[in-house]
């Protein structure tokens, strides 16, 4: 099992058990500190100022775009960093979406994070074109055949989640993607729950566009990774326009750079930047193998305990990742993880910016636990004993 919660700064000041993982990460030492050498020793703009300081800058922030690309086995120049994953799959949906027509189908699920739905919904709106679901089996997952049953040669763009946000299932991209291409489709795909736990390798899978948040994996809020194919970027009708995204402008014409700068436009996250590469260093360094495995052991040490206790309903028991997703009997979840709190549990409750998933599990929200490197079996057993707890005093017994 692993052992880093020492390289957290964050234990140094707080006594709590941090079960939100799948909604923004815990920062360490290291990227912390990453961020503070941009602003310490070279505290300026990139690919501007030609003098000392501002070649620090632009060589760290270049590096930063190679460790990233290096990280999911891409193209340097198909790595853009954006303000997040929303901003990333925004930018698709509206390049994608200028080329769609009425009639054009756009495959999506259920699973879908409000960030991989809504920007397909405007593009759809915007052009005409047709929102189809795949329809998911009774534990909440995409299969091939389902997948092969909406398919067609109508489908222009499929955009699904890697790992979903609630439920904790894994698409089957390796298998959906060659079955999309067959049909002409662009596939995009959100990684932001997959990044942080899981090695993602986007020329094996050949994906056109991938989009990922630095927070969720160790890293600085204000920054994320799009990835597209470089045929796909430099198609795309930029979102935004400004300074440095331009090539040539005059009174009569402009043009565009080439990806990645296109879509970069104005001063990036520039020591964001740097503390997402520390951060990918560090998970490396850790490895993947052994963070999935403390994952898994956390979540069935937890969920074996859970499924003892009457009262508690539990939406993914199979799942194979480090989500339980959950619900009190007779609580609202709001109440219960302010009860959670009480004992410095922390959870998520709530819709998780995934309401298509609340409609197909009939609730109105849940409860949400997620474990990740720092996370250990203390942990759990304080998130056990707060699940009782909370129980208790809502069944009128107190704490």
């Amino acid at each position: 099992m692993l052992n880093v919660k020492a390289d957290f700064p964050v234990f140094r000041h707080s006594n709590v058990a941090y079960l939100d993982t799948a909604a923004s990460s815990l920062t360490p030492q290291c990227v912390i500190d990453a961020m503070q050498t941009y602003y310490e020793k070279f505290p300026v703009n990139v690919h501007r100022g030609v003098y000392a300081l501002g070649y620090q800058a632009t060589e760290a922030y270049e590096a930063a775009r190679d460790r990233v690309a290096q990280f999911i086995n891409a193209p340097r120049n198909s790595v853009v960093f954006t303000k997040g994953a929303s901003h990333a799959l925004n930018i698709v949906a509206h390049g994608l979406g200028k080329t769609l027509n009425p009639g054009d189908e756009i495959i999506v699920s259920e699973l879908e994070h409000h960030s991989n739905y809504l920007p397909w919904v405007e593009a759809a709106k915007l052009s005409g074109a047709r929102i189809v679901f795949v329809p998911l089996n009774a534990a909440g997952e995409i299969t091939v055949e389902a997948f092969q049953a909406v398919l067609s040669p109508k489908t222009q763009v499929v955009a699904l989640t890697y790992v979903s946000n609630t439920m904790g299932t894994i698409t089957p991209l390796s298998s959906l993607i060659p079955l999309a291409h067959e049909q002409g489709a662009v596939v995009v795909v959100d990684a932001a729950q997959a990044a942080a736990h899981k090695v993602i390798d986007v020329s094996a899978l050949d994906v056109d566009f991938l989009a990922f948040s630095a927070h969720k994996m160790c890293g600085p809020t204000g920054i994320g990774v799009l990835y597209g194919k470089e045929a796909h970027l430099n198609a795309l009708e930029p979102l935004e326009f400004g300074g440095e995204m331009n090539d040539y402008v005059s009174k009569e014409s402009v043009s565009y750079k080439d990806a990645p700068y296109r879509f970069e436009t104005g001063t990036p996250p520039i020591a964001e930047a740097l503390g997402l590469a520390q951060a990918v260093h560090y998970l490396q360094t850790i490895g993947f193998e052994a963070l999935e495995a403390h994952e898994k052991a956390l979540r069935a040490y937890t969920l074996e305990a859970l499924l003892k206790i009457p009262g508690v309903t539990i939406y993914n028991p199979n799942a194979p990742t480090g989500i339980i997703h959950f619900n009190l009997d007779g609580v609202h979840p709001h109440d219960a993880v302010s009860a959670f709190d009480e004992h410095d549990v922390a959870v998520r409750a709530g819709h998780h910016c995934a309401q298509l998933m609340m409609q197909w599990l009939n609730v109105p929200a849940t409860l949400r636990a997620s474990f990740y490197l720092y996370n250990d079996f203390e942990d759990c057993d304080r998130f056990i004993a707060s699940v009782k707890a909370a129980q208790a005093f809502f069944a009128g017994v107190g704490f």
